[in-house]
């Protein structure tokens, strides 16, 4: 039989109550982690969102009555207990935050009864995560996964707070938008007073914050809900939430300086560490050159050595065939790893074949001297000796090499760098290592599209040394740089922005160069190019993955572990069983008709 509240008030959450708090009656409600009945005494561990409380209830203090429904209590009951705060009887236990107290129960109510729940609800639970999923919001109840929430309100808090003490304005844009399709596939809307038009749902609010910039608002930010109806990955969400700013006449340092302390302050304020500004930069070529990535993970080193030149005269054709196709030849040494079994090269060489290698080629400087190569028969010993040299080989090393297309190589052996690191155990997850990358190419060849694409956005401003190459050949085109910046932190990418266009002839050739005529770009942007012919200031802006940054700084495996409510990689949710059917009448009220088959195969994926 539950109770009602009637007459009793909170005072205290769980772990509010301390030891100042001796000899004073206090209430305290929550849900029970755990009880004991010793015969005579019952403990009760009461849990709410900031801890456990040891209660004790005896028939003599309490009551029959209290003490009965003692004997009643299970996991997850619902309870009010008031009680004085006594210091505790037993040993004190140093791992609870109320570990030398303890309540003795005058009275007790239950609140609230619940079935045994499917899985223990505790911290660093290894019930599978889609038993999980489903009972969400039983698993939002573990200390752990409130942990993370609680500190992304915390995280989100000192951003606004940081930013509104800078002078930036929150001030929300809108979730239901018109379709500009350049990039990844847009979330559609059907309209009902509008027949065959549709909304779209925001992947940024790029359009709206500059149209801001545009209105005089000069600092701008927002906690933004943004939408991406891309490909399955297993640790990406269709619906994630981004700190989306913009600021007018400012270049890429004024973005950096004032990015880079608001990171100081929150990380600090989040897990106590100091970041040490400026925070270090690099440009994309060069990370890529190094790292093979555009978001290298800089806590350990192993990085990308071009051999080309030291191998181009010799006789190992795969090598010598990938510079003639204008590729190039690099590796990477894994120091120590000579004695490397042979099953293991081959597993790291059907690894890199799922990033488009053909092959991986090593050679392994052995302890005595010598080698052990899968090409060493195909070179002299002073190209062998040139080579070990200049990927800085010594004798234990295993050296590892890639030989094709530059941009493969580079890909491949950026994975490959990542693979070893993991099994050689050299990543010190306890740092925080902050980058950015600066100076990104402003386009890219599509082959699927046979153009060039933008690598941002169109309305991203090109290097001024670079700006005449938009009246060159093609071939100019994909030297063009960006005046862009991502922020990486510990190999991946927290967030990223630009300088944008804002003279009207730069950004009619980007669309040009983009396949966008005058009539197509007015059709897709006319509301933003009518903006700027009534007087536009420089402007530049960034934006944060908010998940990211949250998951990163509590070291959680996936962003699902640090968003209340996530959908899995088919971007369904488990819960609600969201994406469903709608009822026929609202289909007809916005004259859509589901072809032959097509509920049913959604219905399919959905549930694989």
């Amino acid at each position: 039989m539950t109770e009602s509240m009637k007459g009793l008030k909170r005072t205290h959450r769980c772990t509010e109550v301390s030891a100042a708090d001796t000899g004073s009656v206090v209430t305290v409600m929550g849900w029970v982690q755990k009880s004991r009945n010793k015969g005579g005494i019952i403990f009760v561990d009461l849990r709410d969102r900031s801890g456990l409380l040891q209660i004790i209830l005896e028939e003599a203090e309490c009551g029959g009555e209290s003490f009965a429904k003692g004997e009643k209590l299970r996991s997850e009951y619902v309870i009010a207990v008031t009680g004085k705060v006594v210091k505790r009887s037993g040993a004190v236990n140093e791992n609870l935050k109320t570990g030398d107290i303890e309540i003795r129960a005058c009275e007790l109510r239950i609140l609230s009864e619940a079935e045994t729940p499917p899985f223990p609800v505790e911290a660093g639970s290894r019930t599978k995560e889609e038993l999980r999923l489903k009972y969400r919001f039983l698993d939002l109840r573990r200390p752990d996964l409130q942990s993370n929430i609680m500190l992304r309100s915390k995280i989100a808090a000192d951003i606004r707070s940081f930013l509104v003490e800078e002078g930036f304005l929150e001030i929300e844009t809108p979730i239901l938008n018109k379709s500009t399709p350049e990039g990844a596939r847009d979330y559609l809307v059907p309209s009902r007073v509008h027949p065959g038009s549709f909304y779209a749902l925001p992947q940024s609010p790029q359009l709206f914050k500059q149209l801001l910039m545009c209105a005089g608002y000069d600092r701008y930010f927002q906690i933004a809900k943004c939408f991406r109806d891309e490909d399955l990955r297993a640790d990406r969400q269709p619906e994630f939430t981004q700190v989306d700013m913009e600021m007018s006449f400012v270049d890429v340092d004024d973005v950096i300086e004032v990015n880079e302390r608001l990171l100081q302050a929150v990380v600090k304020s989040a897990v106590g560490h100091d970041i040490m500004l400026p925070i270090p930069r690099m440009t994309w070529e060069e990370a890529m050159n190094r790292f093979g990535t555009d978001k290298p993970d800089t806590r350990f080193g192993m990085e990308l050595k071009d051999v080309s030149a030291t191998v181009q005269d010799c006789g190992f054709v795969v090598f010598t065939g990938a510079l003639q196709s204008g590729g190039s030849v690099r590796g990477i040494n894994a120091k120590g790893q000579a004695d490397m079994p042979r099953k293991k090269i081959d597993a790291l060489t059907e690894f890199v074949k799922g990033y488009g290698a053909k092959g991986l080629a090593y050679l392994a400087v052995m302890p005595d001297g010598t080698y052990k190569s899968s090409f060493a028969k195909f070179m002299t010993e002073d190209e062998l000796e040139a080579l070990v040299k200049a990927m800085a080989g010594e004798k234990g090393d295993l050296l590892l090499f890639a030989a094709d297309k530059t941009a493969l190589v580079r890909s491949v052996l950026g994975a490959l760098r990542l693979e070893l690191a993991g099994m050689m155990g050299l990543i010190d997850h306890a740092r925080f290592e902050f980058l950015w990358i600066t100076e990104f190419p402003l386009l890219e060849y599509s082959e699927e599209e046979k153009r060039y694409v933008a690598v941002h956005h169109p309305f991203t401003m090109p290097m001024e040394e670079d700006l005449p190459l938009l009246e060159g050949d093609s071939d100019g085109l994909g030297k063009i740089r960006a005046k862009a910046y991502d922020i990486v932190l510990n190999g991946t990418e927290l967030g990223g922005g630009s300088v944008r266009i804002f003279q009207a002839d730069i950004q009619e050739k980007m669309f040009g160069i983009l396949g966008l005529n005058k009539e197509a770009a007015q059709d897709r942007f006319g509301f933003l190019l009518d903006a700027f012919q009534y007087g536009v200031p420089p402007h530049a802006g960034l934006a944060y993955g908010l998940d990211r940054l949250v998951m990163l700084l509590v070291k959680a495996e996936s962003i699902r572990e640090v968003i209340a409510f996530p959908k899995v990689k088919d971007a369904s949710c488990l819960m609600t069983n969201a994406p469903d059917r709608v009822d026929e009448k609202q289909l007809e009220e916005l004259g859509i008709k589901i072809a032959a088959g097509k509920q049913i195969e959604q219905r399919d994926s959905i549930s694989e």
